[in-house]
Parts: structure tokens; sequence; C-alpha cells
């Protein structure tokens, strides 16, 4: 099969072990960079150039989308899907995982189990922290990743002051519980296909509360209980994702799904457990073909 790669980090840990596993099984696979394709509508049909050459070859694609081209690079992988390419991911599930306030309606309406959390739109900043009670609070910018825009207000006034300020600036956020019982830990779980084939647990640094291995967190190996691979299976399959990594907090009151990742990073969890991710995504691409 001809297989591409959407990325922009084609030396990327991620996107080399992509690039083995495919070549591993004799498959002719590439890595797209999306800010050289061109997408055109000709004749009422998806037509993609890569700078002047047609791309029409391809029979799956594997978007590695970063945040910072989220509305480009949906747009090229809904092209590819125009074009009836078979991707891993579907860009309307990208969007809906990248957005945390949407992603968490999509599992709630699921039945699947978040945390507490808030969309930061009204200006009386009182009432929203009153839904909360006492400190601290969780305040997340709408499309951060790796932790970036996640704050940790161990104070109200210090959840008072970042709320006004957010407000202020025009920037979509939401509040959320913190799960203290957690103690700055939480699971990633990979789901392919519809199964988990891997997870781990990571650790925040002392001095964190986000867990993130970009951040410095740790990570080992962890046991699932039923709960918790049942609350990834069906976070994974709410939002209709082929591939993607899912973020479970430990709380008291059983597993909550934190996040959904649509381009799961893959070094954390390929060293941590010793599996490879990317075969198992090749080996999705390959029984789909056979569809």
């Amino acid at each position: 099969m001809n297989i591409a790669i959407l990325s922009r980090g084609e030396n990327l840990y991620s996107t080399q072990s992509l690039l083995k596993a495919g070549r591993a099984r004799n498959h002719s696979i590439e890595v797209i960079d999306p800010t050289r394709c061109v997408q055109s509508i000709e004749d009422g049909k998806s037509v993609l150039y890569y700078d002047d050459e047609v791309l029409e070859e391809f029979d799956a694609v594997i978007p590695r989308i970063g945040a910072s081209n989220t509305y480009f690079g949906t747009s090229l992988v809904r092209h590819f899907q125009g074009m009836g390419v078979f991707c891993v991911v579907k860009a309307e599930s990208i969007l809906k995982s990248r957005n945390k306030w949407t992603c968490f309606q999509v599992l709630s309406h699921a039945k699947v189990p978040v945390p507490k959390t808030v969309l930061g739109n009204i200006t009386d900043v009182e009432a929203l922290l009153d839904l909360f009670g006492d400190p601290p609070y969780i305040i997340k910018i709408l499309q951060g990743t790796h932790g970036h825009g996640v704050i940790l207000a161990e104070t109200y006034q210090s959840a008072f002051s970042t709320i006004e300020t957010l407000l202020t600036a025009g920037v979509r956020f939401v509040v959320q519980e913190y799960i203290s019982e957690s103690r700055g830990s939480d699971l990633r779980i990979i789901v392919v296909d519809g199964q988990v084939v891997a997870a781990m647990k990571r650790q925040s640094k002392a001095d964190d509360f986000r867990s993130n291995l970009h951040r410095g967190g740790s990570s080992d190996l962890v046991k699932l209980t039923y709960q918790e691979e049942n609350a990834a299976l069906r976070a994974a399959k709410a939002l209709r994702m082929g591939v993607c990594g899912v973020d479970i907090l430990q709380s008291d009151n059983g597993p909550l799904v934190l996040e959904v990742n649509s381009t799961p990073g893959l070094e954390g969890i390929e060293t941590t457990t010793g599996l490879s991710i990317s075969s198992k995504i090749i080996s999705y691409i390959e029984r789909n073909n056979r569809r």
C-alpha cells in the first residue's frame, strides 16, 4: 500500500517510528508536509497538489497534525477523505478532540465519566467559582497541548485574577475540579481500532502537577482495571477515533477521562512498554484496506 504520514516533523520520534513500521511491512510510506499541500476543488472533485505535483496515489493517511496547524491540517485530512483515502483519524474527530469543551460535551453525552467542568463564558467570576467550592481549581485554555495552558490556582484570589484576565483578553477556557487523590499522576492509554493496545502511568515532577512527559514527568508500566479500560474504549468510540491516546485520572469515584489526543506521542509509550504502537497502527490500516 501507499501510505502518507501528514507531519511537519520528519525527524520526530513518532514520525520515524511510523516510517520504520510501514517499511518493515513492505509498504510504500512517506512523510507529507501539510504546509506544502494545495487543496483544490476542480470539476466538482477534490484535487490535491504537493508543490506542483498532483497527489492521487495514496491508499491511507496517518494524520500527525500539530495544534498550531489544526485548521489547515484538518482541512487537508477532510480533503483526503473526499478523495476516498482511508484516514486513521477523521477530520471532525480531530476538531472535536482539540477543543476541550467540545470534547467534554461529546464524552458526557456518551455517558463517559469526566471531571466536573464548567465553560468560562460568564462574567460573574464569583458565581463561577462558587460552583466548585474551596480551592484549588484547575483552569484550562480550550486548545492547549502538552500541559501548556493548564493552570493550577491554589487560592480563591489567584483563580479570580486568572479568570478575570482570561475574560478580558477574550481567551476561551474551562474551569475544572481538582482531583487531589490522583496525586499528580494520570494514565495514558492508547486505543487502536477499538482495542486498548498499550498503557502507562505518568507521574508529574515534584514541583509540578502536570504529568506530561514533555514537562519532565516520569512513566511506568501499569495494569488497567476493567473500568479504566472500558472508559478509554468508550471515549475513543464517542469521538469516533481509530487511533487515539486517552488520558485518565484515577479518582475516588472511579476513572475520569481527562483528554483524548488524536495525535498521541509515541516515544514515551513505546519506550515504557517496549511495544511498537506504530506497527499496530499499520496493522489497523492493513485490516481496513482488506474490507
